[in-house]
Parts: structure tokens; sequence; C-alpha cells
């Protein structure tokens, strides 16, 4: 079955009406990514790093991830629900929990587990989960990632690297990772 962007879309928005959309998106996104070629010709051969918008509404984000040759997303939650498919390349996954805080301090994570999701493969990751995201290989890497709401207008967190102290995500910065990847990338051509 080849991969149709649009009926992907139709699909994932005509099961956010289901009484438990999780599974049913988990499972789509599954059989979207179990024929990588097709996702890669229907999606285009990236060129850069990237978070394209495929689908934005309250309820229902589905955006094409493409991740810089060993770029490295910081900790970072969601506050609602996802589906990550990778279709090309390699994400490896960092999971944490919190650790209560204790006298002055606030409060911090700590690792509490790791998958690597290959091309073809796919995660479910619930509302509560902090993870941090490496490419780990020299070449880009793609996945489709579908949230159960506004991934843009949502307030999450992010978690500073190295003290692991919560602050407000920065949308913006995090942005700007993805297009200091692509200078990097014009700099060693």
């Amino acid at each position: 079955m080849r991969f149709d962007r649009d009926q992907f879309v139709a699909d994932c928005i005509a099961a956010t009406a289901e009484p438990r959309p999780e599974p049913v998106i988990r499972d789509l996104v599954t059989a979207a990514v179990a024929e990588p070629k097709d996702v890669l010709r229907a999606l285009g051969a990236p060129e850069r790093a990237g978070v394209q918008s495929i689908h934005v509404s309250d309820t229902l984000t589905i955006i094409n991830v493409i991740w810089g040759p060993r770029m490295t997303l910081m900790p970072h939650n969601h506050e609602m629900w996802a589906a990550i498919g990778v279709y090309g390349g390699r994400e490896d996954n960092i999971f944490w929990r919190r650790v209560e805080a204790r006298g002055d301090d606030p409060g911090r994570i700590e690792a509490a587990g790791a998958k690597s999701i290959g091309a073809g493969e796919a995660v479910p990751l619930g509302p509560d989960i902090i993870h941090s995201v490496t490419n780990p290989i020299p070449r880009f890497t793609c996945a489709i990632h579908v949230y159960g709401g506004d991934f843009f207008a949502t307030e999450r967190s992010e978690w500073e690297p190295e003290s692991l102290e919560e602050r407000p995500y920065d949308i913006v910065k995090n942005m700007k990772y993805f297009e200091e990847s692509n200078a990097a990338l014009i700099k060693g051509a």
C-alpha cells in the first residue's frame, strides 16, 4: 500500500473522533512508516533539517521532522500524547523522569530509559513523557510526528542540558537548532 499524505491526514483527523484516538493513530503511523520508501517518495527527499507542518489544529498536529546529521534536541515534554514513526535514518530517544524537589533544589529530571527508533519503526509517547532526541548518524533522519493537540501553541517545558533544571519551552530557540544544523552542513560541504 502506497503512502498517501492526504489520506493519512484524513485518517488521523477521523481518528480524533474516537474515544481513545492514541492507539488508532499509533497504528496509522506504524502502517505509514512500514514502507519507508513510499513515505520518502510522497514527502520528498530531505534537502535540509527542519520541521514541516502537514496539519495543525487544536486537536491534532502532524509534522514531518528532518533531523540534521548528529543533531540533538534537549530534554522536553509535549503535554499531549504523540506517535512518532521514522521513515529514514535513526532517532535515539532518552526518556527522563522527574526527581522530587528537596530543600532549595526545585526538582530536576533523571534518565529513566532509552529507545532507538529506525526506519520502518514507530513508538507511542504518553502525555507525561519527557524525552531528548539525537540523530546519531551522519545523514538526515526523517520522521512523521503526530500529536494529540496543537504542538506549536501548547505551553510545555524543556530542561537545561547541563543542570537539568526545568524552564519554559522556547520553540523559536529550538527551531534555530535546525537552522544551525543546516549551516553546519553548508560549512562542511
